[in-house]
């Protein structure tokens, strides 16, 4: 492995640069679809980092990435959302997803492969009940599951369709939400005592080239058409959770 760049370890000046432009790409695929670009960051990262590293540097980096665009696009965002779903993400961090621990990985995967596919081709599932009670219960599950996965934008952005009028309201209300997710878990992390002080320089560039994609996304966002935004997002959804499905048959020996 070549010297460590910046004290970062196993990252040399060439893998620190891959990381910061992906992050670029990513987060302007996260604005223009609501979700992915945190999956498609976490897929990259995981090529280079141990389990133990990736999910709390995927958080941390996901938390500077959504709240720039939280803050940015702020007037878009559903504010009835963000407190029941605080309430429920501060639960789930807290409990730690004791029910998820006992289930294989592929089994929860492949659950939450088949709950996507559902709730984006069937969407009246996501509109049922009070909102307040609908994100608070969304809250705990998202911040409980992701404690063990990171990216589980994936399980939100249905429900924020759901509820979002635009395609500004989906994209920022997911930044604003997710935000809100990883600060549990970095919360419940710290408690762990998991400490990413020597990735600093690499979580501060990353997360500057995130706040980069955020802007460039946002002009490519109020450009794109409300069908076309909606159309492609029920089309990555599918995929992703195609994918999911496909991993999990694989982890638990089908394929």
């Amino acid at each position: 492995m070549e010297a460590n760049f910046l004290g970062v370890p196993d990252v040399p000046l060439w893998l620190f640069i891959f990381l910061s432009i992906t992050t670029i790409a990513t987060t302007m695929l996260g604005m223009l679809t609501g979700t992915v670009g945190g999956l498609g960051l976490l897929a990259v990262m995981a090529i280079f980092f141990t389990p133990s590293i990736l999910v709390p540097l995927h958080t941390i980096i996901q938390l500077g990435v959504g709240s720039s665009r939280a803050i940015i696009m702020w007037r878009y965002v559903l504010k009835e959302t963000l407190l029941p779903f605080t309430i429920g993400a501060v639960l789930g961090a807290a409990l730690g997803a004791q029910i998820y621990i006992a289930l294989p990985t592929g089994a929860l995967q492949g659950i939450i492969a088949l709950m996507i596919i559902v709730l984006i081709w069937m969407p009246s599932f996501t509109v049922l009940g009070p909102i307040k009670k609908r994100f608070g219960i969304l809250g705990f599950a998202a911040t409980n599951i992701g404690m063990f996965v990171s990216a589980t934008g994936t399980m939100v952005g249905p429900f924020v369709a759901g509820a979002s009028e635009t395609r500004q309201n989906h994209a920022s209300t997911m930044a604003g939400l997710m935000a809100i997710s990883h600060i549990c878990k970095l919360v419940a992390f710290g408690l762990l005592g998991i400490s990413l002080s020597s990735y600093l320089p690499l979580i501060a560039a990353m997360i500057a080239c995130g706040i980069l994609g955020n802007f460039a996304g946002r002009f490519f966002l109020n450009k794109m058409p409300e069908h076309w935004f909606r159309r492609t997002f029920k089309i990555l959804m599918t995929a992703l959770a195609l994918r999911l499905l496909y991993v999990a048959g694989a982890e638990i020996g089908i394929f």
